[in-house]
């Protein structure tokens, strides 16, 4: 059993016509850290999550899932 960590970043920061640069700077991170989160190279804090939640105006569930495959 493998678990993953699955996000909706992307289609909800386009949504919102926000680009990640956008995004990094209403979340008070890089765009870096927006584009790793965002492309599942970095699982984040609990703290980055809510600030992504936050940011984008909907729950952490909307934003992250654990897929077991």
């Amino acid at each position: 059993m493998v678990e993953e960590l699955a996000n909706t970043i992307k289609s909800h920061r386009e949504a919102a016509n926000l680009t990640q640069m956008e995004l990094a700077a209403r979340m008070g991170v890089s765009r870096k850290t927006v584009n790793t989160v965002e492309n599942g190279v970095f699982a984040p804090s609990v703290v980055i999550a809510l600030k992504f939640a936050n940011a984008l105006e909907v729950s952490v569930e909307e934003l992250f899932q654990l897929q077991i495959t």
